[in-house]
């Protein structure tokens, strides 16, 4: 412990001791107007600070040479070359310019010390110190109430929960263009696998955000900002090797300003690996291209294409706690040890989705209507995604007066691919290796089970006959397979337009008025991915050709197009004047839902239809700030949104049914919020509390046709609440170290139980059908939240830094379909709490040659190996010691455990 204090004091004394300092004025050059919250810094460093209301900054830094930056939305930035020795002072003088930074304009980022909502931002060089070429998602960990996670480990499948609302109530938005799913609000981040290369910077919003988009953010609001056109070429190779065979090369270029009107930039990715759990392999694209063209001084247009096509083997069942680490469950208190002899130890990396294949067998397989080898000739991932969307910009920026500006976005996205399943019979083996057949039955044997694809290819080649699979007869015919591989396609393209007119009213008063129409159409159907030995498969599912033998590549199952229609619309005012900015906004959106099923019949004979009239929402919001003092800022917001539901809470997608008593559901929220920044810079904190209330949420649980008796189950009235307090900060006393924190605590539960109806599919019968939730905490992340990051600069261009994140609070995710049992009020799981520590060295290399420059960095997750859960499911269905009941323990929970120490190290080449 002494020798800790004796460090920590000797940098204190140091930093304060040989420290310079850098101060000035940032104004608008046009009006010499200041400029609050410009943010000024020592380019490649952490040093710098935003200015205060009267446009001062200052910030210590240590004697040398430096490019001294300063920006602000809106207008031009400004670099020069600055000498410390001692204290300096540089003033800005700004020019308002409408083509810097068009994006994030377009985008409605918040503003330091302005905006009066709840925000972080995540800029380039923060992610490119802690992201490490994870998922997106994993770099906002050390923001308050934000909870993300990689699942089962594959990539691309991570997750993000703010507030306790999962990613489908949080608007994410890439350079201002929304890309949650158009039919359930899900978002798909192996979409994006890559991007975060090609990402300047991600700022988060909680709560209902100030975004002016008619587009409901419950949680929180997520933009993604890409890397702009850039006035200087340069030219950027990055290479990286991690665990699990991870290899990953990027390579980005510009062109710089050419003739004073065009640049480019462009960015390719390659990505291969293993993975971290067994067989979750990757193999993965991704690209980036950026244009930009100023027409003359008032006109300027930007094209943006991003995408990134990717297969990668997913894990996607997770397992009780004992096939995973049996020690680690034996020291929970609530784990009934008769459960091992049911759960046998596999290891924190295994994954069920996979089996061993013999690599005589040659199979094809189908997908993106081609045949191809499989992956790997030695096993086959029951569970593989493969899938490519690729967004298109097209983004026009026009100064039509002096007060007047005019931005629209044209934009296309696409989808192609889907994930893979079983079809049909296939054999399986328990967790002692024993086959299912004649005398078996899969779910009551020792979990979890595997797929026998050895024992299946050798049935579908067999002759004519009668074979056992979980226990059950069936007659084939010679060549005619039982059980095969599918593929669940989701074929899609989006269309859209986003037009705002930004009206200057006077010198304090901006309004806002702008439209966002959206249309989508999506195909949903199953394919033949594998006959796995056999020669055709009989489907039964298409009304229209029923017994039909299919061949690699051909539908099955299900086949159907969902249709979604948005117009949304929006005004918006913001008042400024001296310490007080305020904002007012109202939008509205209508939303119509299209269906036609190509296998099922209507009543005409013909294909079944379904549609809906346009379905109203509607949202207000507000909120205000004031600059009580140059330090010191406090800020309120409210709103309320009246939210369409999603297009499974209206219409079935397998029967067409449509749900007539839907309603649409209500959000309130109120969040207050102080921020202060001390005199000379060196410490930073914000603070909020926040309240929103959400009624009437709509809970659906159906069967698919083809699983069983057809039932379906619409229960609306669901009201939760979620209130807490959050904080982050930072501390930064010297050059030579920082401290960055973050926390939050929430509450966050359902306020009432439920009532309703199911409704049987054939018979039309319906039953008196209740839920009882009143009072139970709501699960998936932790409510109790802490980030710690300390940084250190020892040497010029050595940035170390180690974070540790600690949860605690976590109630497990569950169905609420389970809580059927009024006497059954218990809490879900509580999943034991856990803190995480992950270190990232950072160096830029101190010399250059002809202008390249090197840096080398490193980054290890999970420094000391601990074992956690991560995600968790009460009561599960699958992996349930259930000989002791519905106790809501540890026994009967299904988990993915968290990921085990892995690192990635790598160099990068900058020109």
């Amino acid at each position: 412990m002494k020798t800790y204090l004796l460090f920590f004091l000797t940098l204190f004394v140091a930093s304060n001791l040989f420290a310079g300092s850098i101060a000035g004025k940032v104004i608008d050059k046009a009006t010499g107007e200041p400029l609050a919250g410009a943010n000024v810094y020592l380019k490649g460093t952490t040093m710098g600070a935003a200015t205060d209301q009267d446009g001062m900054y200052y910030f210590k830094a240590p004697d040398g040479v430096y490019t001294l930056v300063c920006n602000f939305v809106g207008y031009a930035d400004q670099e020069v070359e600055i000498v410390v020795k001692g204290d300096v002072r540089h003033d800005f003088a700004l020019t308002e310019f409408l083509f810097t930074k068009t994006i994030e304009v377009l985008a409605d980022r918040a503003k330091e010390r302005e905006t009066p909502v709840a925000f972080t931002n995540i800029e380039k060089e923060a992610m490119e110190a802690r992201l490490g070429s994870r998922d997106i998602p994993l770099v906002l960990n050390t923001t308050p109430s934000v909870y993300a996670t990689q699942q089962g480990g594959g990539a691309g499948d991570a997750r993000i929960n703010v507030r306790g609302f999962n990613q489908r109530n949080v608007a994410i938005m890439i350079n201002g263009v929304p890309v949650n799913d158009m039919e359930n609000g899900w978002v798909y981040w192996s979409n994006w696998d890559g991007v975060g290369d090609a990402t300047a910077s991600i700022q988060i919003q909680r709560g209902l955000s100030a975004i002016n988009l008619a587009t409901p953010s419950i949680g929180g609001t997520m933009n993604v900002i890409t890397d702009p056109t850039k006035t200087k070429p340069g030219l950027k190779f990055k290479q990286e090797y991690g665990t699990g065979m991870f290899l990953k090369t990027t390579v980005v270029a510009n062109t710089g300003l050419i003739a004073n009107k065009f640049a480019f930039n462009a960015a390719l990715v390659r990505k291969t690996g293993d993975g971290l759990i067994d067989k979750t392999w990757t193999d993965a694209w991704a690209y980036y291209l950026g244009a930009s063209w100023d027409i003359n001084k008032n006109n300027r247009v930007e094209i943006y294409a991003l995408g990134a096509p990717q297969r990668h083997g997913q894990n996607l069942y997770k397992q009780n706690i004992a096939v995973y680490d049996s020690a680690y469950a034996a020291g929970l208190s609530d784990y009934d040890p008769a459960a091992f002899s049911k759960f046998k130890e596999r290891g924190r990396e295994y994954n069920q989705n996979w089996a061993p294949v013999n690599p005589a067998y040659k199979g094809k397989q189908a997908w993106n209507e081609s045949t191809h080898d499989r992956y790997s000739a030695n096993f086959i991932n029951e569970r593989e995604n493969f899938f490519h969307k690729p967004i298109v910009n097209l983004n026009w920026y026009s100064n039509l007066t002096d007060r007047m500006t005019l931005y629209n976005v044209f934009y296309y996205s696409g989808g192609h691919g889907g994930g893979t399943g079983t079809y049909g019979k296939v054999y399986r083996r328990d967790a002692n290796g024993v086959l299912g057949g004649e005398n078996y039955k899969f779910y009551y044997g020792p979990s979890p089970w595997i797929y026998d694809w050895d024992q299946t290819i050798e049935m579908n080649r067999g002759p004519a006959g009668t074979y056992y699979v979980d226990k059950t007869a069936l007659t084939k015919e010679n060549g005619q397979s039982l059980g095969i591989l599918r593929n669940s396609r989701n074929n899609q393209w989006t269309i859209g337009a986003i037009s705002k007119i930004n009206y200057k009213v006077s010198d304090h008063i901006k309004s806002t008025i702008g439209i966002d129409w959206r249309k989508a159409e999506i195909d949903h159907y199953r394919e033949v991915r594998d006959l796995l030995g056999g020669e055709y498969y009989i489907d039964n599912s298409d009304e229209f050709n029923p017994n039909k033998k299919v061949g690699l590549g051909d539908k099955i199952a299900y086949y159907f197009t969902n249709d979604v229609d948005w117009l949304g619309g929006f005004v918006q005012a913001e008042y400024s004047k001296d310490r007080t900015t305020a904002y007012g906004m109202f939008g509205y959106s209508g939303i119509k839902y299209s269906y036609l099923n190509h296998f099922k019949k209507g009543p005409d004979g013909g294909k079944l239809k379904a549609e809906t009239d346009v379905l109203p929402g509607y949202q207000i919001k507000g909120g205000v700030s004031y600059r009580s003092t140059d330090q010191t800022q406090v800020y309120a917001n409210a709103g309320y949104v009246s939210k369409v539901p999603i297009f499974d809470d209206v219409i079935d997608d397998y029967n067409g049914i449509k749900n007539e008593d839907y309603e649409n559901s209500t959000f309130t929220s109120v969040e207050f919020g102080m921020n202060y920044t001390s005199a000379n810079r060196q410490f930073v904190l914000k603070t909020n509390v926040y309240y929103t209330k959400w009624n009437n949420r709509t809970f659906r649980e159906s069967s698919f046709p083809f699983e069983g008796e057809e039932y379906l189950v619409y229960l609306s009235g669901v009201n939760q609440e979620h209130y807490g307090i959050e904080f982050e900060g930072a501390y930064q006393p010297s050059h030579l170290w920082r401290l960055d924190f973050a926390g939050s605590i929430g509450h966050w539960m359902y306020t009432k139980d439920v009532q309703g109806e199911a409704r049987y599919i054939e018979t039309g019968l319906r039953i008196p059908y209740s839920i009882y939730i009143r009072d139970l905490m709501v699960g998936d992340a932790p409510q109790t939240q802490l980030a710690l990051a300390g940084t250190f600069f020892p040497i010029r261009g050595l940035n170390t830094q180690i974070v540790y994140r600690y949860y605690a609070r976590y109630w497990s995710d569950f169905n609420p379909f389970d809580r059927i049992d009024v006497g059954d009020r218990a809490q879900p799981w509580r999943v034991p709490d856990y803190g995480v520590m992950d270190l990232h060295v950072l160096y830029d290399l101190p010399f250059h040659f002809q202008g390249v420059k090197f840096r080398v960095f490193a980054h290890v997750y999970n420094v000391f190996d601990q074992v956690y859960i991560q995600d968790a499911t009460d009561n599960s269905q699958y992996n349930a010691y259930t000989s002791n009941g519905k106790t809501h323990s540890a026994d009967d929970a299904e988990v993915f455990m968290g990921l085990p120490r892995f690192f990635n190290i790598g160099i990068s080449v900058r020109y």
